[in-house]
């Protein structure tokens, strides 16, 4: 049989080499019988590593922190197109402002992910203003929690990291659609070639006509991708890899309180907001490059070089429901900044072309393992560099008429007028220093010691151009865990880290609007076991996070400042479960609970209740159920959230929902290729509920969930 060109870690690759040299030296004597592999083993929904954890792949079991991986089977059986589809499937997870045909964005153990910086691909930072496609995908890893050590400026709630596809003999094509009429059509192609099969290529393409469930919210998206992969000699790999999207889709405005004190009810899913005939769909192109080029000194020392480039052009022109100014029912609500208690709502023609973001990062690595006074050590240390940049043009958001969400969109002319010119906002340069070790005491105790100096050069600038802040700051940011493992099996840690996150944006109606705040500190304690139970691996943590709390400060008299005061403390429980139950049934399950303050804001309204759009329970799982028929499983999921908070003073709260998904899988041949069928249907009972309460840009949200939808694919290897 002819064997694929194994990707394999140059920590293996000593292995690897010798087989060879040792099949050589007996080849006279000895005559192997063939070989026929007849299925490849697979894991399924259980993950063994992940790289989002540290700076290269490790063993999940033996990681000191809560990790959530999404396997490609589970991708797969889901038929997913955005990452808010993954994430549902993890309870720590919930949706902050990720509205249809717009870029994505949730919250994390009750803290909200930054576009800026809590997203990667291969652990390189990525702009999070983008949709991310799956296609090129292998796994998507979730840590939860802070990521200081490994990435420097991030969010405390966490960090993404998309893992792509690496070469790989295949040859597949899936189409798929849904109830509205989508058509999909997707292509994956892989190989090793080369004298010695040591160049390996992988190309994702793909093209989706977008049917959604919301009226006049159509739109359409292709991508490209490519891997390359070059085993240049036994102790050098170079790994490059590069993706392109462009994603067209007219977006789904929320809906607000009415009177700011109340839901809207008896709304329809299939309703868009101030529809207008004229707005463009929203265009986001986006373009990631990597490289890593990986060398072995020796059997205990390598280093790495890596480098990437992210840039996103999103162009907006949208009709926009907020507020409520310019209905007659306007004038009888005292908070201007929602919908009025009859429904009404303004329309604004909102224009964003040229918002430009990029990020350019470059990192070495050194790692290495060697004894010293008694002791095992896993050293890694390493240098970094990034520089972000946004490039946008003035604000124009211009009121046009009015609305009522209870009555068809009236048709409305668009303003007459044209957006400026594009101008530099934000500059930011960091650069670190950083050192891990991994201390081994014996085959029990282990201990985690690391610390990151970051330096932050930062300019924010106003939409003249005109210099508003310039942060120049240094900061240590330690992380600390000790592991026990009583078996080989089971591993106990505590863990104690520092984050550092960037400033949030001070919103239009705030006093000092436009501004971008100084950087912030968080701080996080964790305990955590963890245990692989034959094909099953379980986990349960216990968190605590800190951070400061950035909100606009009412003054009393209508005006708003934009500021950094008191602090959000969130403690919570999460419990994980991932693998094979039975030699039939395996699942991906979660649960978390999370109690979220804040104190010292300097608004007793806001303080001493659970935070906006944070439930104080959720649980989520799939499923997958082998039948006795050869071929069909059973796929099955659950998720349910307990009530939140859709305002900072928490008088208003959107309830409870528990949602069901079924669906099914068929392996078979047809005209003798491997073929995969599947069928998923989401939200079967049609349950209405909302999914996302949170803010955006100052402003408090609702987004409805999906109604149920259904969705067919099928898949053939060639």
């Amino acid at each position: 049989m002819t064997l694929p060109r194994p990707r394999l870690p140059l920590r293996l690759l000593g292995l690897s080499l010798a087989l060879p040299a040792t099949h050589s030296l007996a080849q006279d004597s000895i005559t192997l019988a063939p070989v026929q592999v007849s299925e490849a083993y697979s894991e399924g929904y259980q993950a063994r590593e992940a790289a989002v954890g540290g700076f290269q792949p490790a063993p999940l079991l033996d990681t000191p922190a809560s990790i959530a991986v999404f396997s490609e089977q589970l991708l797969a059986d889901r038929q997913v197109r955005t990452l808010s589809e993954v994430l549902q499937s993890d309870a720590s997870v919930g949706e902050s402002y990720a509205p249809i045909g717009y870029y994505e964005n949730f919250n994390v153990r009750g803290f909200e992910l930054n576009a800026a910086s809590s997203y990667r691909i291969n652990g390189q930072t990525i702009a999070g203003e983008q949709n991310v496609a799956l296609e090129n995908k292998q796994q998507v890893e979730l840590l939860k929690g802070l990521s200081g050590l490994q990435s420097g400026v991030s969010e405390p709630g966490g960090l993404i990291n998309y893992v792509t596809k690496r070469a790989q003999d295949v040859r597949s094509v899936t189409v798929s659609s849904n109830e509205q009429g989508e058509r999909y059509i997707a292509t994956d192609l892989g190989g090793w070639f080369g004298s010695e099969r040591q160049f390996g290529l992988r190309t994702n393409l793909a093209h989706e006509d977008i049917r959604s469930y919301v009226d006049h919210a159509d739109g359409k998206r292709d991508f490209a991708s490519l891997a390359f992969d070059w085993q240049i000699n036994p102790d050098a790999v170079l790994q490059l890899d590069a993706e392109y999207q462009q994603r067209e889709q007219r977006s789904v405005p929320g809906y607000q309180l009415l009177g700011g004190n109340s839901l809207p009810h008896g709304i329809d899913p299939h309703d868009r907001l101030a529809y207008q005939h004229w707005a463009n769909p929203v265009t986001i192109d986006s373009l990631n490059l990597g490289g890593r080029f990986e060398y072995r000194f020796s059997d205990n020392w390598t280093g790495s070089l890596s480098a990437s480039r992210s840039k996103v052009v999103i162009d907006d022109y949208s009709s926009f429901a907020w507020g409520c100014y310019g209905a007659p029912s306007c004038a009888e609500s005292s908070v201007p900044n929602y919908f009025s208690p009859q429904g009404d709502y303004d329309i604004y023609d909102f224009r964003s072309p040229d918002d430009t973001r990029r990020i350019d990062e470059a990192q070495a690595l050194l790692n290495g393992r060697f004894e010293l006074a008694g002791l095992g050590h896993e050293l890694t240390v390493g240098s970094s560099a990034q520089r972000r940049t946004l490039d946008q043009r003035p604000t124009f958001n211009q009121f046009i008429g009015s609305g009522n969400i209870y009555q068809p969109t009236p048709a409305l002319e668009p303003f007459d007028g044209s957006p400026g010119h594009s101008e530099r906002r934000l500059d930011s340069r960091q650069y670190g220093v950083f050192v891990s070790d991994r201390i081994t005491f014996n085959e029990q105790w282990q201990t985690q010691l690391g610390a990151r100096v970051v330096r932050l050069d930062e300019r924010a600038f106003d939409e003249a151009g005109n210099d508003r802040r310039h942060t120049r700051q240094y900061e240590l940011l330690p992380n600390a865990a000790l592991i026990y493992k009583p078996r080989a099996d089971i591993s106990l840690y505590t863990s104690y880290s520092k984050g550092l996150s960037a400033g949030s944006a001070a919103p239009w109606f705030a006093q000092n609007n436009q501004d971008i705040l100084a950087p912030t500190t968080s701080q996080q304690i964790e305990l955590g076991i963890k245990r692989d139970w034959q094909r099953l691996s379980l986990s349960a943590a216990l968190f605590q996070l800190r951070q400061a709390y950035q909100y606009s400060q009412p003054d009393g008299a209508g005006h708003f400042t934009y500021v950094q005061q008191g602090q959000q403390k969130n403690i919570g429980l999460e419990l994980g479960a991932s693998g094979w139950l039975t030699s039939n049934l395996q699942i991906n399950a979660s649960a978390a609970a999370i109690r979220a303050r804040v104190k010292n804001s300097g608004t007793a309204d806001y303080e001493d209740h659970q935070a906006l759009n944070v439930p104080n329970l959720r649980a989520a799982v799939q499923a997958d159920y082998s039948l006795p028929i050869p071929g069909l499983a059973l796929l099955g999921g659950a998720r349910y959230s307990a009530s939140k908070y859709a305002n900072q003073a928490g008088t208003v709260e959107v309830g409870s929902y528990a949602v069901f998904d079924l669906g099914s899988r068929y392996s078979t041949k047809v005209g003798g290729y491997d073929t995969v069928l599947r069928l998923m249907v989401d939200n079967v009972f049609d349950k209405r509920y909302w999914r996302d309460a949170g803010e955006y840009l100052g402003d408090g949200y609702l987004f409805q969930g999906a109604p149920r939808t259904a969705r067919v694919s099928a898949s053939v290897s060639f």
